[in-house]
């Protein structure tokens, strides 16, 4: 039986990612509501977004999927949003130099928690709001996300969060289950100089009809002055 997290009830569940098999501990139930020292009023999370980061959402599954073959060999990588972090799992396993990053509360507890759960080694971890870069949190070749964009204001916040812990010549890629927000965010980082490819990405869970998403695949190339 899974002993509850902070007074929260959780389950654990297994996921075949690539050839490798990872058991997640998860939200039991997605509408748990615990904040008896006001956290979540301080840093502006409400009651109904507060459980959304212990959940593996689909279009963190399709990432997860695409981190267990993509090229990782000399890339400093930063997960952004990670909540429950199973692309950043599936990096460390493969031995990637991995660091996650969100600015909630509970997210460095579960993602300890399943590394252990799975055998591995701790992943780096940083609480990172998006209003502003975090300084010691560094620049990385290689940044991705999965469904980072459900707030009006992401694209906007993610931009400038971005900017701030991208290298010169860095690649971005945003996996997104089809919300609305991914032209605002293509717009924001062309302006910093990025190329921006699409493919559509199947953001289905099992035994649920599939969505069709996107992955956002942003490339910056530095040439020097």
């Amino acid at each position: 039986m899974d002993v509850p997290i902070q007074g929260y009830e959780i389950e654990t569940t297994r996921y075949q990612i690539g050839t490798v098999s990872y058991q997640i501990r998860t939200l039991r139930d997605r509408r748990q509501f615990s904040d008896p020292d006001g956290c979540a009023e301080r840093i502006g999370i409400s009651s109904a977004s507060w459980p959304l980061f212990g959940v593996v959402w689909p279009a963190g599954l399709a990432l997860a999927e695409e981190m267990s073959r993509f090229p990782i060999t000399g890339k400093q990588i930063l997960e952004v949003g990670c909540g429950i972090g199973l692309p950043s799992l599936v990096l460390q396993q493969r031995g990637a130099n991995i660091t996650a990053c969100d600015y909630h509360p509970l997210a460095e507890e579960f993602l300890r928690q399943n590394t252990d759960l799975n055998g591995l080694a701790p992943i780096p971890f940083f609480n990172a709001p998006w209003l502003e870069p975090t300084l010691e949190l560094g620049r990385f070749d290689l940044i991705i996300g999965s469904d980072v964009l459900y707030e009006r204001n992401h694209p906007t916040l993610l931009a400038g969060f971005l900017a701030g812990h991208a290298k010169p010549t860095c690649q971005i890629l945003i996996a997104d289950p089809g919300r609305n927000r991914c032209g605002e965010i293509s717009a924001k980082l062309t302006s910093q100089g990025y190329g921006c490819t699409e493919m559509h990405l199947e953001c289905g869970e099992p035994l649920k009809p599939s969505q069709r998403g996107h992955l956002l695949n942003f490339v910056r190339c530095h040439v020097p002055s």
